[in-house]
């Protein structure tokens, strides 16, 4: 049988190949200028045609009983979700990135940014301007939120509806083009966050046209996508052609899987194995190093066990860590924080990965968890706060509004020097205080509606009081950033290049072995062999430490005579930038090993 591929494919003699799995239809046109071109019924409910077309030619699909509709793999949408689509060809971009190959797994650290709020003018390519920036703070990997295009201008990006498009307000599939090769340019890595557990509400025109979803599972947005029914290798094919093309035509260096948990598929080969797999095939036949991260929420080792019996992601988002800290410096305890609160979490956090490996949670009404032995922390990703656990709070707001300033440099230490691969939320490096509420902005006046009547009455609003309109624009342009960097924010900015140098000069025992973690009230002290942090996360000393103090030691490290890495230059890096004197110190002789 004729292998498919999704969506319109440039020929080698210019021409371009439409081809549309819709079993539901007994006919489907393409229509260009006006004029309607029927394509050809193939087997397993295929249709296809080779048509003269190319790069930026408008096209539609028109079904059966003339309803016009987008490309469900269309490759750009100038006019939005319901507009018509547009032949993009990847190869028009000339690549600067020949010699670039990747990053090894235990030298990343990720910068999560929605490119909407991170710069003003909310595009790829003002967000591009600012990728000298991260490389200054020392991240490696920048995590962009998904890109997809959604309904509107202003949304998360996970009610993406065409998996393989660029929202055009962003500036569309070229350019990503040129934000990653900038990246690359740069030496940073990037990492793309995609959906495949579901579409958005708006703009899916998937089921009209074939059996896409199934209720044989449900999920939290209604059917599951039919991953495991009879015939339902197109459906696999066409989330798994989609993340294989970041990869060959945009050359992405690594996949964040959207809530893996919601995935719903008993297949012999898990979607996540398959998709992992192909995604790693293209990256080896580009000549790089491609990695493949799972968000979960089962705390279940077989998102990263290798095939057969586990789905072998590179590295799942680890939470426990998140959660722990947050209930301990917060007193929190509503939800899934009534799980976590004491102490002892964050010990076992830092030292195992999952707090939940099996015992009761109170939370779930069950057990949670699977054990992690074997696991090195390479696999797991931490944070001391996200997308989710700031954004999906009433008002958005960030730890820095939830707890004293000074608490922020004991939290970033356990994170960026703890245990696994840091993920920075964007703005959390200086402190930002601007929230980071849910938007949207369908155009379904009766969606839009229920989006912001639905938001009042979610349980997270119980008690928050007045909780803004995800619909209105002015919630949207409260998330821009700041960018601040006087005072205190520039202080803790420095901060966290320090601690991201210390992180590169130790990335491989940080990553590879677990520390040995002690605990004296709220203080914490992680031992590993040339490096010992030393974390206060209470208002009162405890430890050896000042309040929310820190410190920092290199047993063994040669005393620095001078240049970068030196003991003296640390410590007047701190007087320059207005560190509290307890922010960071090491001890006599023990210097900053330098950049590598």
């Amino acid at each position: 049988m004729t292998r498919h591929a999704h969506g319109p494919t440039i020929l080698p003699d210019g021409r371009v190949r439409f081809e549309v799995w819709a079993p539901k239809m007994r006919s489907i046109s393409v229509r260009i200028d006006g004029l309607e071109h029927p394509l050809r019924a193939e087997p397993g409910g295929w249709f296809a045609g080779d048509l003269a077309a190319g790069d930026g030619t408008r096209y539609a699909l028109v079904l059966e009983d003339g309803r016009v509709r987008p490309d469900p793999a269309t490759r750009r949408q100038p006019d939005g979700v319901h507009g018509a689509s547009e032949v993009f060809d990847p190869r028009r971009h000339a690549w600067h990135d020949a010699g670039w190959r990747g990053l090894p797994q235990d030298a990343l650290v990720l910068y999560e940014l929605h490119v909407g709020t991170f710069t003003a003018e909310g595009t790829l390519d003002a967000a591009g301007e600012r990728l000298g920036e991260l490389l200054d703070l020392g991240v490696s990997c920048v995590e962009l939120m998904p890109v997809q295009p959604f309904p509107g201008a202003r949304n998360w990006g996970y009610d993406g509806v065409e998996l393989y498009a660029v929202h055009e307000a962003y500036g569309g599939p070229a350019a990503l083009q040129r934000f990653v090769d900038r990246a690359h340019g740069l030496g940073l890595a990037v990492c793309l966050d995609v959906v495949y557990n579901h579409l958005g509400p708006e703009g899916n025109y998937l089921a009209e046209l074939g059996p896409y979803f199934t209720n044989r599972h449900r999920t939290l947005w209604g059917d599951a996508l039919d991953l495991d029914g009879d015939g339902s290798g197109p459906v696999r094919g066409f989330m798994i052609g989609a993340a294989v093309q970041w990869i060959r035509d945009f050359h992405v260096d690594a996949l964040r899987l959207d809530a893996t948990h919601a995935i719903l598929d008993d297949s012999p080969v898990h979607l996540v194995a398959e998709l992992g797999e192909a995604v790693r095939a293209a990256g080896r036949d580009a000549g790089r190093e491609v990695h493949v991260i799972a968000e979960n929420d089962e705390n279940d080792r077989e998102v990263l066990d290798p095939p057969p019996g586990g789905w072998g992601a590179s590295a799942v988002w680890a939470d426990d860590l998140h959660h722990a800290l947050h209930a301990l410096v917060t007193g929190e305890r509503k939800g899934f924080l009534g799980d976590f609160g004491g102490p002892d979490d964050v010990r076992r956090a830092l030292a195992e990965g999952f707090v939940y490996q099996g015992q009761w949670s109170g939370y779930r009404k069950r057990p949670h968890g699977t054990d992690v032995a074997g696991l090195a922390p390479v696999r797991f990703v931490t944070c001391v706060q996200n997308h989710d656990q700031v954004g999906n709070r009433p008002h958005g707001e960030r730890i820095s509004a939830l707890v004293p300033f000074d608490a922020l440099y004991p939290l970033s230490t356990l994170v960026v020097l703890g245990s696994g691969l840091p993920l920075l939320f964007m703005g959390e490096e200086y402190g930002e205080d601007r929230p980071f509420p849910y938007f949207t902005s369908h155009t379904d006046p009766a969606l839009a509606a229920a989006v912001s009547e639905g938001r009042k009455n979610e349980f997270i609003a119980e008690g928050a009081g007045e909780i803004p309109d995800p619909q209105a624009e002015e919630t949207f342009l409260r998330a821009k950033l700041s960018h601040r960097r006087d005072g205190r924010h520039g202080a803790l900015r420095g901060h966290y290049q320090r601690l991201l140098a210390l992180r590169r000069a130790h990335r491989v025992e940080i990553a590879r072995a677990w520390p040995r973690v002690e605990r004296e009230r709220t203080a914490y002290t992680l031992h590993r062999p040339g490096l010992v942090v030393r974390a206060n996360l209470g208002p009162e000393p405890a430890g050896g430490l000042a309040p929310w103090g820190v410190a920092i030691e290199q047993p063994g490290a040669p005393r620095a005579q001078g240049g970068e890495g030196g003991e003296g230059e640390l410590r007047a890096q701190a007087a320059a930038s207005g560190d509290p004197p307890h922010a960071f110190k090491t001890e006599p002789g023990e210097g900053l090993a330098p950049r590598g």
